[in-house]
């Protein structure tokens, strides 16, 4: 009997989650899709041209805040710690904390994006030769085995930058930072970034910028479906929205059925009324008393935060009990 290649067997199981988290997703009411599909190759590109927007401040301003306050994050990190960051993308903020800590024992890149880690962890040990890096691909979203670094370092640090942590709905957002709580272990630190509240319009704005990047951003997702799945949207029968919901505190991006449709999925049919919407993505604002409530249902404590002049973003440092 042949056996089938491993590396096929593996996207196959990809593939069937996909599969079977688009159909759950789009047979509830309202429709819905998981927002970590947006992530395939092209999708972690359009993310880092979204960041470069005008119109999209968290990234920008959180580089900002780490470059003001490095030194002063890297005293309270302390040295020869194991980084492990979440999300890591381009290994861009991480390359702030490595220029001011004292002997990073290593650190352990976590993304979605396999290509795009691949390409960065060759290109950052370029840059830092003697550094231990272990790139781990994988959907830090669900437990993940956390590889121990020798010799051991003196602390383990999570760095999650972003406001990815907004992405998660409340509960799921305590249970992730559980989570990254049992892996840094008791004393043990996490650097966030997050999102803070502010007018509607600067909100909005930053999901719906002028050159339409992040709308070919939501609609990247239907082009997955249709090229991996084998689905038959209509892309451009989608509208991109994005609006603030001041009630639960979070932007949400929907894609809106421009017209009656239907759309077939593996032989499953879907309906479309004309305006109805499909629930993509929702991007949770706090305050950093909002933060720390959250965050100490995860065992955290606060041990302290930096922000921007406008106060439109914070970076805070927590420790785990």
């Amino acid at each position: 009997m042949k056996l089938r290649d491993k590396r096929n067997l593996k996207v196959e199981i990809i593939n069937n989650e996909f599969l079977t988290d688009v159909i759950d997703g789009l047979n509830q009411k309202p429709k819905t899709l998981k927002p970590k599909y947006f992530y395939d190759n092209r999708g972690a590109e359009l993310f880092t041209e979204i960041c470069k927007t005008p119109e999209y401040y968290p990234t920008r301003t959180e580089i900002e805040i780490l470059k003001l306050n490095a030194k002063d994050i890297a005293s309270e990190i302390g040295d020869n710690v194991a980084l492990i960051e979440y999300g890591s993308g381009a290994l861009e903020k991480i390359q702030i904390l490595l220029n001011v800590l004292e002997n990073p024992a290593g650190i352990i890149p976590v993304d979605i994006s396999k290509d795009q880690l691949i390409e960065a962890t060759a290109e950052l040990q370029t840059m830092y030769p003697d550094l231990k890096i272990i790139p781990i691909p994988a959907d830090f979203t669900k437990p993940i085995s956390i590889p121990k670094l020798s010799p051991a370092p003196a602390n383990r640090v999570a760095f999650f930058p972003g406001s990815t942590i907004g992405n998660f709905e409340p509960n799921l957002a305590i249970s992730f930072l559980q989570g990254v709580t049992d892996t840094i272990g008791p004393g043990g630190l996490l650097l966030i970034g997050f999102d803070l509240k502010k007018q509607t319009e600067t909100l909005v704005a930053a999901y719906d910028d002028k050159a339409g990047i992040t709308e070919t951003f939501n609609k990247n997702i239907l082009h997955r479906i249709n090229t991996e799945l084998g689905g038959n949207f209509d892309i451009q029968s989608f509208k991109h929205i994005a609006r603030y919901n001041e009630k639960e505190g979070r932007i949400e991006m929907h894609l809106e059925s421009q017209t009656n449709q239907s759309v077939s999925i593996k032989n499953t049919v879907f309906q479309f009324m004309e305006k109805e919407t499909i629930h993509t993505e929702n991007c949770y604002k706090f305050t950093e008393t909002d933060f720390k409530v959250l965050a100490s249902k995860a065992g955290l404590s606060p041990v302290k935060a930096w922000n921007d002049n406008r106060r439109y973003f914070a970076v805070m440092l927590l420790r785990a009990s």
